[in-house]
């Protein structure tokens, strides 16, 4: 078998893996702060939904940069909701909201604050989305999630 023949397919075998290897290391591209917040906002009420959250208020309808450094921005989201149960407790809602989470985007348990004091919320991330959640329900039969992005470019 003649040279060229031989080794062609081994060189363009490894040209297609570089490729893919290059373009796997670069992932995908880093969201801005608008487009995060954008999926903060869908998030959040998307996971109200997701535990039947009645009359959703916005207390915080982001859309507005705030800076952090290094000409970069977050955005943030807040909103409560009433459950079905007025009488469920606050601790409980949280846990509810921690469990419904999974079905809205990947979030991960960051900190669970402290059981004794409702006050002291729970913190959620999502690496893929950059996104944060706060469950701090501190009301029986209310529930509260605000959010944030993380510091991104604005552009």
């Amino acid at each position: 078998m003649p040279y060229f023949t031989r080794r062609f397919p081994i060189r363009l075998g490894m040209a297609l893996l570089l490729t893919a290897l290059t373009l796997a290391a670069c992932g995908e591209k880093e969201p801005t702060a608008a487009e995060a917040g954008a999926t903060l906002k869908a998030h959040i009420l998307k996971l109200l939904e997701e535990v039947n959250a009645q009359n959703i208020k916005i207390i915080d309808p982001g859309g507005k940069d705030v800076p952090c450094g290094e000409g970069k921005a977050k955005r943030t989201f807040a909103a409560t909701g009433q459950d079905s149960a007025p009488e469920r407790k606050a601790s409980g809602l949280n846990d509810i909201m921690i469990s419904a989470s999974k079905r809205v985007a990947d979030y991960d348990l960051v900190s669970i604050g402290n059981p004794d004091d409702i006050n002291d919320p729970m913190t959620m991330a999502d690496t893929l989305s950059r996104t944060s959640l706060v469950l701090q329900s501190s009301f029986d039969g209310q529930y509260a999630v605000r959010g944030e992005t993380e510091c991104l470019s604005r552009l």
